[in-house]
């Protein structure tokens, strides 16, 4: 009996032992392995970097390895491309981050948290106190504002769990606090595949500004959440939500304005065909107030459709490699207005490319509501390829007609909803409520006159209305069927090759009786 407990327990130590063999091989091994791919690693995340943001002007290395049998540690640099202008360093600056990297099958950091998962290594980040971020430290009170816990699979696949510290700084009459946030990333071994969500509860920052004047902002409830996957044609195609619960801004203790439910949801996708690209974007804001005035909510509905996808690859293309060269450019790279002088110019001189496909953009709608009603404006234009026209365009026809296929638009006003939003314009101009109401009224009254007397408006059920359709040079608006040349007449506008029209007589401005004045403050 004693000897069968003997050889049960000799058995049982043997086979600890065996385990601790293989473990501490396999750990040696995978940290090995992690080493020899980390230049690659660092190589891949550098082309990422440079088509997802050229203008940044960054570049990943690392340096100080130290490869040891169950753990690892280096320090991945952030730092200005040489040669280029950085938007976010200086050329002496850097950002380091401590990377202390546990060798798997079964790192101890992916212990701590249950996850039996095998992956080659857990990687624990967090930021290095040095001159350029030494600020940040100063305001987390001496420790690092990033925590990040990254487990990486043997396949390549990441998976972060990025954390960021509360804030809490006082001095004088600056005050930052950050209620602190938690995101996660994961991304596949290819990075073909990415997906990004998280969330940060609160934060303010009490400042002074140029003028001398407490300033606070506020916010509450910040979320994100997207996917993503590399496209053939563009970067990447995917969807990405954004919201804001609350977000306030107050100039010497009087809340100025309270922006509450911002939400922005994009995506993008190739169409059936393979070959085309869609995208849409929606923004929707449920209220705005200013001074405590009700200034309404909003949304926008914009989509593009039946883009090229070779054309916009070949954009996307010759758009990065120019504004590289741009700020590569002391010229340009040290003087913001003249660098995005030549960024308008660029994308101008690149846009043909985009109309290569015929594409379709469409708003509906773009809308303010309040409690009086809601105005509306839709469209939905129809492009062309210029380069399938020959010759040159000789009217304005011709030359609409080589980018245009057709146009249908509409703008709708409700009378009371404009006359209630110039209403509250007017209180915050200084106005008492019955004058700010009158006032509002008549220049509603004027407005929708002068509109109707240029033929630009007509007046539908209360409504202010103005509809716009445009195909094959033909133009109707309001109803009424014109060239186009004529419609550019109503508007003193000359056309291509053709005489100039006389002069036509401005017509009188409708009488608006005399507007109250404006109270003294």
């Amino acid at each position: 009996m004693d000897y069968d407990r003997m050889k049960k327990s000799l058995v049982a130590v043997g086979v600890i032992v065996a385990l601790g063999v293989v473990w501490t091989g396999t750990a040696w091994y995978t940290g090995k392995q992690l080493e020899g791919r980390m230049a690659e690693m660092i190589s891949n995340a550098n082309t990422e970097l440079n088509k997802a943001s050229p203008e940044a002007g960054l570049t990943l290395g690392y340096q100080d390895y130290h490869r040891g049998l169950f753990s690892s540690t280096m320090h991945l640099v952030i730092k200005p491309t040489a040669g280029m202008t950085s938007a976010i360093l200086k050329p002496d600056q850097t950002i380091v981050f401590n990377e202390t990297i546990d060798h798997g099958p079964f790192p101890f950091a992916q212990l701590k948290k249950f996850n039996l998962l095998p992956s080659m290594a857990s990687v624990h980040t967090t930021l290095m106190n040095n001159p350029t971020t030494k600020p940040l430290f100063d305001i987390a009170k001496g420790q690092s504002f990033i925590d990040a816990q990254t487990r990486i699979g043997y396949s390549g696949d990441t998976s972060s769990d990025i954390n960021l510290l509360p804030l809490n700084y006082e001095n004088g009459e600056q005050k930052v606090a950050f209620s602190g946030g938690e995101f996660k990333a994961d991304v596949d071994g290819q990075g073909d595949k990415i997906a990004v969500s998280g969330e940060a509860q609160s934060g303010l920052v009490n400042t002074v500004n140029e003028y001398g004047q407490h300033v606070q902002i506020t916010f509450n409830g910040i979320k994100t959440e997207g996917n993503s996957t590399r496209s053939e044609f563009i970067e990447r195609i995917g969807s990405q939500k954004a919201s804001i619960d609350k977000l306030a801004i107050s100039i010497e203790g009087k809340e100025m304005a309270v922006v509450e439910g911002f939400n922005i949801n994009a995506k993008s996708e190739l169409q059936e065909d393979k070959k085309h690209l869609s995208g849409q974007i929606d923004y929707a804001l449920n209220s705005l107030k200013v001074q405590n005035k009700d200034m309404g909510s909003g949304k926008l509905t914009l989509k593009v459709g039946n883009l090229d996808g070779a054309a916009v690859r070949e954009f996307s293309q010759k758009y990065n490699a120019e504004s590289q060269k741009l700020l590569a450019d002391p010229a340009f790279s040290q003087n913001p207005e003249a660098y995005q002088q030549q960024i308008v110019e660029l994308f101008a001189a690149n846009l043909p490319l985009l109309l290569k496909g015929d594409p379709v953009i469409t708003v509906a709608p773009l809308s303010w509501k309040n409690a009086k009603g809601e105005s509306s404006f839709n469209l939905s234009l129809f492009l062309k390829d210029p380069a399938q026209s020959t010759g040159e365009p000789k009217t304005p026809e011709e030359q609409l007609n080589r980018v245009v296929k057709s146009l249908d638009s509409k703008l709708v006003i409700p009378v009371d909803m404009a006359t209630e939003l110039m209403t509250q314009v007017a209180q915050l101009e200084g106005y008492q409520p019955a004058e700010a109401a009158k006032l509002a009224e008549q220049q509603i009254k004027g407005l929708a006159a002068m509109g109707q007397m240029f033929r630009v408006t007509t007046m539908e059920d209360n409504n202010v209305v103005s509809s716009l359709q445009y195909s094959n040079g033909q133009v109707t608006l309001n109803g009424q069927k014109m060239a186009l040349g004529d419609l550019l007449g109503m508007f003193g506008m000359p056309t291509m090759g053709e005489p100039e029209a006389a002069p036509v007589p401005e017509p009188e401005t409708p009488a608006v009786p005399e507007a109250p004045a404006v109270p003294q403050q």
